[in-house]
């Protein structure tokens, strides 16, 4: 368990200022992205008038206060204005917290009408993780550390529980090529509603002509939900942010299915960016020594 937490929870040179700035562009990218779906959010509310599918927190407060009246835009901005004071005040990132429950109500609002997605769950656990971090911990650099390890275990959770509930529902039979035709056929009719037309791509098309090749796409799709639980140790992580980045490229070409944020949260967090940050810094200071030297020689 111990090797695990460290895994998970402890970056390699975690002082050093590449680290801290990768940890602070993982920050920015949540607070970016909250901003964003909070006004977007915001606006789609205002034309609303009832709750069909009441979510999360809205089934047990009545979210239709929010409907017929400014309250999202107000909330909007309540987000917005904490999220800039947790971002940029150490002192206050507990503001976090409030942030992640105004973000829910927000969310339970604009999908409260039958449509469920949840390619912003990702957001959502980002946030929270800021949230009980910097109130749990008092070193507030650490409490970075833990909402990336805190995102990284719900990720691998996520990815592997959603492969157990495929075998769980549908048995091995789900890789069966046939599934993916009838899901590529599916989703051709709900583009073909909303634009008036739509054209099979050269993958598809052979997809549709290969059985094995269906099913071949599925099993790697499953074996890599699968495997999603390992990416909590450093030494697997990489390879299975890269197949995992490969099945999100799979159900965009196969299904027009594309989670933009969610995908780039996954660039973000799956790689060692600190790593290339510091070599970057330390080359900088070689050849300011260098050119320095050079200069007093001179």
């Amino acid at each position: 368990m111990k090797t695990l937490l460290q895994n998970l929870f402890d970056l390699e040179s975690p002082h050093s200022i590449g680290t801290k700035i990768y940890l602070r562009l993982f920050e920015l990218f949540i607070v970016f992205n909250t901003l964003i779906f909070a006004w977007e959010w915001g606006y789609y509310i205002l034309k609303l008038s009832d709750v069909v599918l009441p979510l999360g927190v809205a089934q047990y407060i009545d979210i239709e206060l929010f409907f017929g009246n400014n309250l999202p835009i107000v909330n909007a901005l309540a987000i917005t204005l904490l999220s800039i004071a947790a971002f940029s005040f150490k002192r206050v990132k507990w503001l976090y917290g409030i942030v992640f429950i105004l973000i829910h109500l927000q969310f339970v609002a604009r999908y409260s009408q039958g449509e469920i997605p949840h390619s912003q769950s990702l957001l959502g656990l980002s946030v929270l993780g800021l949230g009980i971090g910097s109130v749990f911990l008092k070193n507030k650099q650490r409490s970075l550390h833990f909402a990336f390890g805190f995102v990284l275990f719900f990720i691998g959770l996520g990815y592997t529980t959603a492969g157990f509930s495929k075998l769980i529902g549908t048995g091995v039979t789900w890789v069966d090529g046939r599934h993916l035709w009838l899901w590529i056929g599916e989703k051709s009719t709900d583009v073909l509603s909303d634009t008036g037309q739509y054209q099979i791509n050269f993958i598809q098309e052979t997809v549709l002509n290969h059985w094995w090749l269906g099913t071949f796409i599925l099993a790697a799709g499953i074996i890599t939900e699968l495997s999603g639980f390992l990416l909590w140790w450093k030494k697997f992580r990489i390879y299975i942010f890269i197949m995992l980045i490969g099945l999100h490229i799979g159900i965009y070409t196969m299904m027009n299915i594309l989670f933009f944020y969610y995908s780039i949260e996954l660039l973000i967090i799956g790689f060692p960016w600190h790593k290339l940050f510091n070599k970057v810094i330390d080359e900088s200071k070689v050849n300011a020594e260098h050119s320095l030297h050079k200069f007093l020689l001179y």
